[in-house]
Parts: structure tokens; sequence; C-alpha cells
């Protein structure tokens, strides 16, 4: 782990989760190993640039998982990511710059490595790991890039009674998506690894079998990564706070989301924005689900970009596929979203369609459609492909450019 810990708060915060207790038991799962293989096709026609970025990787992972004893169990997980030697395409590491970006640099690298003990009410996990809370707007894995983000730290759950539970996660290092560090490994915007000392708090109580409502506080402080590769480093340093609220009723289901942020202490900028969700979704019969909903992340005041950010989150699964807002612009974006989930011949269609506007000045950004195929390959045990695209128009030459992608993909596991 490459990640140096710096921590200046020691005192344990809790992350707390609706985890009940048969859930919690299911994390010390018995021995095993497995292997991963992902074959993936990416090609980027972005405006601008004089040539279409593409990239064929493949990435490779291997793990294993002890038995349990008294409780306690240890599991390591290897990755690697081959790419084209002579590939069209910027992984950001290659300096090839007259290429769009796929984000998928080659190398290998420990993706996991951890000692967990399971208790009846508890787990407690420490090391190199997973750490996906809720939906992973806030933190998560960001799973869809050949490289995953992992977390090195210690995350302590508890399931205090049937209908509360409790996390404690300090996260000393990050191991991003850009890959194992190298010499052309660069800080700020995108470095291969941030030490810091983040705390998260979160707890969630079911209120009914199908309600739930969720509060949380992060406290991300990441010594090596910045907003923007010229802003000065530390300011994705933030607290954020929030509530949110999740349930259903027959074939409804819905989403409320609430959360401010504001700086850490150390971070250079005065930090102070909102977030906002409110979602809506019915289930039709025969499995298709139909959702529509709002996001906003608001913009900041003063020189630079200040507006609500979200470094730690799984952040392709939200305000569309073409990852335009990976870093949330400077005036804030509020995304109106509509989209489904269909059953089709043995396989999963998903399209979704996003509007998107600056959140301070009601500008428009632009428009993008969303649309993927997932089914399982006939006769092989394990192996599953996906076609998914991606378009996104704009509106705002000045912050964003038309962008266009393509997907194809297996994957085997074992």
């Amino acid at each position: 782990m490459t990640a140096q810990y710096r921590p200046r708060h020691v005192a344990p915060l809790l992350a707390l989760a609706v985890l009940p207790l048969p859930a919690l038991a299911a994390q010390d799962a018995g021995p095993g190993t497995w292997l991963d293989l992902r074959y993936r096709h990416e090609r980027v026609d972005q405006s601008g640039f004089g040539e279409d970025a593409v990239a064929n990787t493949l990435r490779l992972r291997v793990g294993a998982r002890s038995a349990p004893w008294h409780g306690w169990s240890a599991l390591a997980e290897a990755d690697a990511v081959l790419g084209q030697d002579d590939g069209r395409y910027n992984d950001t590491r290659n300096g090839r710059r007259a290429y769009p970006v796929v984000a998928d640099p080659a190398g290998a690298e420990i993706n996991q490595a951890l000692l967990r003990h399971a208790g009846t009410r508890t787990v407690a996990t420490l090391g190199r790991q997973r750490i996906n809370l809720d939906n992973q707007r806030f933190v998560g894995g960001s799973a869809w890039r050949q490289n995953e983000q992992t977390y090195d730290g210690v995350h302590l759950q508890l399931a205090a009674t049937p209908r509360l539970a409790l996390d404690y996660a300090w996260i000393g290092g990050v191991s991003t998506i850009f890959g194992p560090a190298d010499s052309s490994a660069s800080t700020g915007a995108n470095p291969s690894d941030s030490s810091g000392d983040s705390h998260l708090l979160r707890a969630a109580l079911q209120l009914a079998p199908p309600l739930r409502l969720v509060a949380y506080h992060y406290r991300v402080e990441l010594e090596d990564m910045a907003v923007t590769a010229a802003a000065p480093l530390g300011t994705l340093d933030s607290r954020t706070s929030g509530l949110r609220l999740e349930g259903s009723r027959g074939r409804w289901s819905y989403a409320g989301e609430y959360a401010r942020q504001r700086d850490l202490a150390g971070n250079p900028w005065r930090l102070d924005s909102r977030y906002v969700l409110a979602e809506l979704g019915y289930a039709l019969a025969g499995g298709s689900v139909l959702k529509a909903g709002y996001e906003s992340l608001g913009g900041g005041e003063g020189e630079g970009n200040r507006a609500f950010q979200t470094p730690l989150a799984t952040r392709h699964a939200f305000q569309g596929w073409a990852d335009v807002f990976l870093t949330t612009p400077a005036q804030g974006v509020d995304d109106r979203y509509a989209g489904a989930t269909v059953p089709l011949a043995g396989g999963s269609l998903q399209a979704w369609y996003h509007d998107f506007a600056a959140e301070r000045g009601g500008g428009s950004y632009g428009r993008e459609l969303d649309v993927s195929y997932a089914h399982a390959v006939p006769g092989v045990q394990g192996l599953t492909g996906l076609l998914k695209l991606a378009r996104y128009r704009s509106d705002d030459p000045a912050y964003s450019a038309d962008t266009g992608k393509l997907w194809l993909q297996l994957q085997y596991s074992y």
C-alpha cells in the first residue's frame, strides 16, 4: 500500500447503516478463490479532438478468502490491467493528449488485502477494502472502471437493534481508479493514491419495512487531491452532513435527500453548498421499472470551483454515462432525468435521458441519452456481454464539448 497515513483525528466516528444481523454475518463468507476477466472495447468521439479514442483493455482479477477461525478471516485480491502499447487513447498516464481520455491505465496492484472479524452483532474490517455506502453517491468503489477504487483503513459495523445499525469508517488512504503509482503519476486532479484522514459518520433507521431514514456526516480529507489540476491541494477537504429518506408503497418507490457541504480545517477555500435529490419510481408488470428525478449539486461563491463535490463517489453511475460532470462545475449542476429498466429477450435493457443546467445562473449545459443492454452469453456459465452507449450534446461549449461513447464488453466471473 503506497499511501502514507498522517491522522490528526483518532476519535472513532460512526457510520451507520441498516444492516440486519444476517447481512452482517453474510460479509464473513466461507473460504474460496475467484477469477474475474473483463475485456472492454471503448471508443470516445469528443468535439475538439481530431481523432476518436479507441481503447482495448483487459482486466484480470484473482482473489482468495481464508476459512474463518474464531470469527477471523483474511482476504487478498490482486488486479492487472493490460492495454495496447500503441493504443489511440489518453489513459491519463501515457501522455497521448491528442486523444480523448479513457481512464484505464495499465498496471498491476493489490485491490484488497484485509483482516475481518465477524461476530453476532459486529463486523470489523482492517486493511485495503471496498467501502460502498448506500447508493454510492458519496462513498463507493467506481467499479465501472478497470481499476477499482478501494480504501485503506478501518471499517466497523454494529447492528445495534434489528432496525438500527452502526458503521465506523476511518480512511487513511485511497487507491484510485488511476492505477498503481509510477514515475508518471501525478497529484492533484487524478492521483494514483491519496493519503489523508477521513472519517465517516452514518446512521440509518428502518422506520417501517418499506421506509428507511439515513443520516450521515462525512469528514473527507484528501491531502494529494484538488478540485482541478490548477487548484491548490486540499480544496476537496470537506465536511458533508445530510439526510436521506427512501421507501416504497405498492408499485411506487421514492427517495429524497438533502445535504450541506462546508470546508474542513486546512482547506484554503471556504465552501458552503447544497445537495438535493427527489426521485420517483414505478414498477410495471413483467419487471420493468420507470424512474424520474431531479438531482442538484450546488455551486459556490468565490474564486475557483467551490461547488458541491463528491470525490469518493461512484460518479459514473450519476449525471450520465458520458462522464461530463465527474467534477461539478463552479456554477453547480441541476440534472433532470428519466429512464427505464426493461427485461428483454433474457437480458436487461436500460435507457436514460438527462437535461443539465447550471444551479447558479440557470444556463443550460446540454442533454444526454444513455442506452445499454446486458445479456448472459448462452452456453458459457459466468460470461456476460454488454453493449453501452452514451451521447452528450453540449449547450455551453465554454464548459463542455459534444461527447459520444461506445462500449463493448465481455466479463467472465468464476
